[in-house]
């Protein structure tokens, strides 16, 4: 059995496992029990992660001039040097004075549309997911999801067509039909059937999905119907930005594995670190610490 333990894996695989689709090279599946409607309003939010890494932050250095080290102790601890050194008291600058004094007006006024938004606003709903792929030779993907409602109503679970591992990473926040907002917190993991069934662990009966947009069945208890509308919408997003999704995920799977092979080849080494400090009982003077 391969597996690929995420945040609440242990949980999942004791717990259920869901939602799955057809294999990132193959296409989605869609179940007879209820009819995909494709979104109009619906959208994920932000670029879907490719593997890219982010730009660099700017290199920053904080120098001290060696006449204002007072006294410098070094330490060696776990194959680096940790160097801590007094210093001459930095100037602190004093507190930002306010630009201008706001209208007592303008401010009541604001105050009162942001009130009006807050009653409006439906927030942020999360979506806890634990995931488990089960993948087979001859067989698409399909994954056993949980979800456990912000709402606290109590989590289900439902097989999937869709693959969790191109949506894991992949589909992060999304707006539903109605402008709703959601943000996706997930675990998840493959299991290979084939392999699995070699041991005493059974493999799981999982249900048959027409070809198709890739769809859902709930197992046991029934969720609410905005919490069932939420996973409706992922499945729409996850059928409307396949390709997109698997292309993405592939990414992130060659900057993984680009990732791994240059730490095996470059073990990351412990760096020196520099600590500096000062005692002062006032603040330091405009001019500069003595």
């Amino acid at each position: 059995m391969t597996f690929t333990p995420s945040l609440f894996i242990v949980v999942l695989a004791s717990a259920a496992f869901a939602t799955a689709q057809d294999d990132p090279a193959a296409d989605a599946s869609q179940s007879a029990a209820t009819p995909i409607v494709t979104s109009t309003t619906a959208r994920i939010l932000g670029k879907i992660p490719d593997g890219t890494p982010p730009p660099a932050p700017p290199s920053r250095r904080f120098v001290i001039p060696d006449r204002d080290v007072l006294e410098t102790k070094t330490h060696r601890q776990g194959g680096r040097t940790v160097t801590v050194r007094r210093i001459k008291p930095l100037p602190i600058p004093p507190p930002a004075i306010p630009a201008f004094v706001p209208d007592p007006g303008k401010v009541a006024e604001f105050q009162r549309r942001i009130a009006g938004y807050r009653e409006t606003y439906r927030g942020t709903e999360l979506l806890f997911l634990g995931a488990t792929v089960f993948r087979s030779k001859d067989a698409p993907p399909r994954s056993l999801v949980r979800c456990w409602p912000q709402n606290g109503g109590g989590s289900f679970t439902f097989w999937s067509s869709a693959d969790f591992a191109l949506i894991a990473g992949g589909i992060n926040s999304f707006f539903d039909e109605s402008g709703g907002s959601h943000a996706i917190f997930m675990s998840w993991g493959n299991a290979d059937i084939d392999r699995k069934t070699g041991f005493l662990i059974a493999a799981p009966v999982i249900p048959a999905f027409p070809q198709g947009a890739a769809d859902f069945r709930l197992e046991g208890a029934h969720p609410d119907a905005d919490d069932l509308a939420a996973i409706q919408c992922l499945h729409n997003l996850y059928n409307e930005n396949l390709p997109d999704l698997k292309i993405a995920y592939r990414g992130r799977e060659d900057a993984r594995i680009a990732r791994e092979a240059y730490l095996k080849a470059h073990p990351p080494k412990p760096r020196d670190i520099t600590m500096n400090y000062w005692r002062t009982e006032e603040p330091a003077p405009k001019g500069g610490g003595k």
